[in-house]
Order: structure tokens, then C-alpha cells, then sequence
């Protein structure tokens, strides 16, 4: 490739990012990469305001206690029993049940349900005539559940949502919106190869999308660091793997924007309807983990996947369907992946430019 079309790459990019950026029809976008950071600052929110109960909690006891002592609590102890472990409730509703039976006189029972905290973890112990009848313990934070959940916000609304519908309104207009726009002749009849016009769209697109999610991702990132308890958070960032997460994250989003951005290149020069092929790549990327495996490296979010840094868990008990939709069961390599996303985005970028080439302007037809 000479310095000419270098030039002319750039100088495609410039006019290309000033509309997509400045597009009104593009504002939905930005929306869409600021909702999970919206999210994770709503649920910073909630945990903040759960940790300062569970102090206040804990402050109003008659003692400070220990998670041991909580765990110590079992069905069948006694009222003395528990108020001599860890001393009078902070928080206690007591009512009374009046049961009655026939041809039998009505008996009183007595309900008292107490509340303990240790600052981080809250016990919740009922009672039924001063005897331990239940005993409930509500975990406090747990980081490596956090970052599961991290992951399945990223994996299942991030990519397969955000990254995937954003990519498509750029990509998919980078085409078809000069088309109703009716300028795409402007650049025809420019003296520039077409297949320099397609790659200075495409990298113009991929640099707008790449802008916009990892942008997103950054903040979600830096909401989720906010999140961590600041004597924890160190730890996290430096010996749990924490940075190299994130920047794993940033990475995947990169590739999606680079997968998604060439699928949508595609669709947007065969297809006049973006709706129709954006249900159908919709579809395919869901059906993946039900596809023969030849047909599983012919999508994006096989890739992207087998890269994300950690995997979400299955429980026991969690539906068939959804626990195969989260699972890998043919993971690839983090280099074959890379890769393998690499060569499918170069091979739908060669056949736009196939058909840019074939392309002719009718306006009338639109």
C-alpha cells in the first residue's frame, strides 16, 4: 500500500468520525455503552447503603462479635443460651400466635426474631417459646461472587447487547447511511480506489466504537474498583488478578467492536433491511453453543468467550439452557482466539470490498 492511499485512508477516517460522532441518529449509542456503568454505580449504591446497616447494626450491640460466634448459633438452643453468646439483640420483634384446636382451649405462643451483625455478615435467628427455631445467616461481600457477577454483566449484556446493537448502527450506516443520505456518490466520484474508501470507513467505524465501549468499559471498571472496601482493594488489584482483568475486559471489547464491526460491514452492503440480517447474526451468536463445532468458529462471541478472564459459575439448579449458554464446552486458546476472530473479520471485510467494487448507485431504488 503507497503513502497516496494512506492519505486517503486518513483523510476518510477524519470526514467519517465527525459524523458518527456528531450523528443524531447516533445518540442512542452512547446510551446504550452508559447503561451498565449505570448500573454498577446503582449497585454501589445498594451495597454502600447495605454496608453502613450492617455497621449500625453492629454498633448497637451490646458486644462486638466475630462470624465464628454468629455461626455458633443453632436450632434448638435455648433464649439464655443465645443472649449469654452474643448478648442482647440490636434489633427484636417479639409477637404472640394464639392457636386453637377443637374442643381445646387456646394456646399462647410466643415468636421473637433477633437480629446480629458483625459489620460484615448479619444473623437472623427466630424463636418460638424461647427455642431457636431457625437460624439464617446473610453473607457479606464476597469478591470472587462479585467479579462472577462482573463477568456475567459483561458477557451477556455488555457484549451480546451493548457492543453488539451499537456496532451495528455504526457499521451498518457506514454504507447505507450515505445511501439515504443520498452523498454516497460524493466519494465515488472521488479519485479513490474503492477499496481504500471501504478499509478508511471500516477502521473510521472500528475507531468510533472502540472510542464509545472501551470508554464504557473503563468507567465500569472504575465504578467496580469504587466499589471495593479500600482495605481490600489493593489486594484485589495487585495479587487477585484485578488489573489484569481488567485490561482483559478492555481487550475483548476491542476485538468485539473489530468482530461485530466486519459482520455488520458485510450486512450493511448485501442487505437493505438492517433489521432482517441483524436477527439473523442476532440469532446465530445466541445459537452458538448448540452448533455442530465447525459452524461455532463462524462467530464472534465463540472468541470472545473462550478470552474473558473469568468464567461464570453454574450452580446447582440453575436451568439446563442457561447454564449451557454460559458454559465453553470446546474452549480455544487465548492466541487461536485472537486469531481466529482476526481471519473472520479480514475475510467479511474482503467481501465488502468485493461488492463495494461491484456497487452502483440507483437512489431511486431506495
Amino acid at each position: 500500500m503507497n503513502r497516496l492511499w494512506w492519505e486517503q485512508i486518513k483523510a476518510v477516517i477524519r470526514l467519517e468520525l465527525k459524523k458518527t460522532f456528531l450523528a443524531r441518529r447516533g445518540l442512542w449509542i452512547y446510551i446504550l455503552a452508559l447503561l451498565p456503568v449505570l448500573l454498577f454505580f446503582v449497585y454501589h449504591i445498594a451495597i454502600t447503603n447495605q454496608d453502613r446497616r450492617r455497621a449500625n447494626v453492629a454498633r448497637q450491640g451490646e458486644r462486638p462479635l466475630s462470624y465464628q460466634q454468629l455461626l455458633a448459633i443453632h436450632s434448638g438452643m435455648s433464649k439464655p443460651e443465645v443472649l449469654s453468646s452474643l448478648g442482647k439483640p440490636p434489633i427484636h420483634f417479639r409477637w404472640k400466635e394464639l392457636r386453637s384446636g377443637s374442643n381445646q382451649p387456646v394456646t399462647v405462643i410466643w415468636h421473637d426474631e433477633y437480629r446480629y451483625s458483625d459489620g460484615a455478615h448479619d444473623v437472623f435467628i427466630r424463636l418460638t417459646n424461647d427455642t431457636v427455631d431457625s437460624v439464617q445467616i446473610q453473607e457479606g461481600r464476597d469478591q470472587a461472587q462479585e467479579s462472577a457477577t462482573f463477568a456475567g454483566v459483561f458477557q451477556f449484556f455488555f457484549l451480546r447487547l451493548a457492543v453488539f446493537f451499537g456496532c451495528l448502527g455504526i457499521f451498518m450506516n457506514l454504507f447505507r447511511g450515505e445511501i439515504l443520505d443520498r452523498s454516497l456518490h460524493f466519494y465515488f466520484l472521488a479519485p479513490v480506489r474503492r477499496e481504500v474508501l471501504t478499509a478508511g470507513k471500516f477502521l473510521a467505524g472500528l475507531l468510533a466504537t472502540c472510542a464509545i465501549f472501551v470508554t464504557s468499559e473503563l468507567l465500569q471498571n472504575l465504578v467496580f474498583f469504587w466499589n471495593i472496601p479500600s482495605s481490600a482493594r489493593d489486594i484485589y488489584l495487585y495479587h487477585n488478578h484485578g488489573l489484569e482483568h481488567a485490561l482483559a475486559y478492555i481487550g475483548v471489547t476491542i476485538l468485539g467492536c473489530i468482530g461485530y464491526g466486519a459482520f455488520f460491514l458485510v450486512a450493511g452492503m448485501f442487505f437493505r433491511n438492517p433489521i432482517l440480517p441483524a436477527a439473523a447474526i442476532l440469532i446465530w451468536e445466541t445459537a452458538n453453543p448448540f452448533l455442530p463445532s465447525l459452524l461455532k468458529h463462524f462467530s464472534v462471541i465463540y472468541y470472545l468467550k473462550a478470552l474473558c478472564p473469568v468464567d461464570i459459575p453454574t450452580p446447582p439448579g440453575m436451568p439446563a439452557l442457561l447454564a449451557l449458554l454460559i458454559s465453553n464446552s470446546e474452549p480455544v486458546s487465548p492466541i487461536v482466539a485472537i486469531f481466529g476472530l482476526l481471519i473472520v473479520a479480514l475475510i467479511a471485510v474482503y467481501l465488502s470490498t468485493l461488492q463495494v467494487r461491484r456497487m452502483e448507485i440507483n437512489y431511486t431504488t431506495e
